[in-house]
């Protein structure tokens, strides 16, 4: 089949996966080897179901009486639970804005922030497949799966170029899951940091993706510009629009700023994606900070501590 008889979705979707398999093969299996290597005999070092002692921790009041190691619990006022360590695949949740305004692009031969930021999830839900972790869609009511066919229905989903999926933060996830998450995130930074510490709470941390089309970060316009909002009816009326673009910058960053502090706070990272740049340096700094983070041990956190551009 040719291209041009591929319908946008499918197109988009093989774009993705092509994106994914164009990373050095050597760094993906090298992933993977070291993956193996740590979930072995050894086990990732998180308590789960795996078989292998871990060590004994405190009762709490949310544990099933059934998990008490009554022989510690005796020789103590306490009571123990016996810890195990978690020998099976991380779980990754990815989200995707499908919002208005991420169909935004200043410029005729410039990708869209919805489909850019779509092509990275795919492309990174590719590689995740083929590393053997589990995916899942926020706000979808599914668990995560590994697998080919977990990736085509993903996929699927995040190709759709209309409608948006459900809220991100609509459906529980399960604790230590890994959260990977696009958007423009241009709604206030309190708005993000109260879905990023809920999340926290669940002890699932992960990473934020801003997908930002140049012109937003660069403010370009000159002269008599109308600037509309997309989701309401207010508009702005500039008569020389580069007098503005010095003021209109600081508040750019001043609220990338936020963002990215609020998510150090609670452990997560904020990278930057510019839909002029190419994607494959973003996938590569996102894999790369994913897979740390699925292999560390629990309660770790994400590597970045500065906003980083890709």
């Amino acid at each position: 089949m040719s291209a041009s008889t591929l319908s946008p979705a499918e197109r988009l979707r093989h774009e993705g996966e092509s994106l994914g398999a164009r990373l050095p093969p050597l760094l993906v299996e090298a992933e993977r080897v070291a993956a193996t290597i740590v979930a072995g005999t050894h086990g990732r070092r998180r308590a789960g179901i795996g078989e292998t002692f871990w060590q004994f921790r405190r009762y709490r009041s949310e544990d099933p009486v059934t998990v008490v190691d009554w022989r510690q619990s005796a020789r103590s006022q306490h009571l123990f639970v016996r810890e195990r360590e978690w020998e099976a695949a991380q779980s990754v949740w990815l989200w995707r804005d499908g919002s208005a305004n991420m169909d935004y692009a200043s410029l005729p031969g410039l990708a869209t922030k919805r489909r850019r930021a779509s092509l990275i999830a795919i492309a990174l839900a590719s590689l995740l497949t083929r590393a053997g972790e589990k995916i899942a869609l926020m706000g979808e009511a599914r668990t995560p799966t590994s697998g080919r066919a977990a990736f085509r229905r993903i996929a699927a989903s995040l190709a759709e170029e209309a409608g948006a999926p459900p809220a991100a933060d609509s459906q529980p996830i399960a604790r230590h899951a890994r959260a990977v998450m696009f958007s423009d995130f241009f709604a206030p930074p309190g708005e993000t940091a109260s879905l990023m510490a809920r999340l926290s709470s669940a002890q699932v941390h992960g990473v934020l993706v801003q997908v930002i089309d140049p012109a937003e970060e660069d403010f370009p316009f000159e002269g008599r510009i109308r600037f509309e909002a997309v989701n309401t009816r207010d508009e702005i009326l500039l008569g020389r629009a580069e007098s503005s673009r010095d003021a209109y910058r600081q508040n750019f960053l001043a609220h990338r700023e936020t963002l990215a502090a609020e998510a150090r706070r609670l452990g997560w990272t904020l990278l930057r994606h510019r839909t002029d740049h190419r994607p494959e340096t973003a996938l590569l700094s996102l894999y790369e900070t994913v897979s740390a983070g699925l292999h560390r041990g629990d309660g770790a956190r994400f590597a970045g501590l500065h906003v980083q551009p890709v």
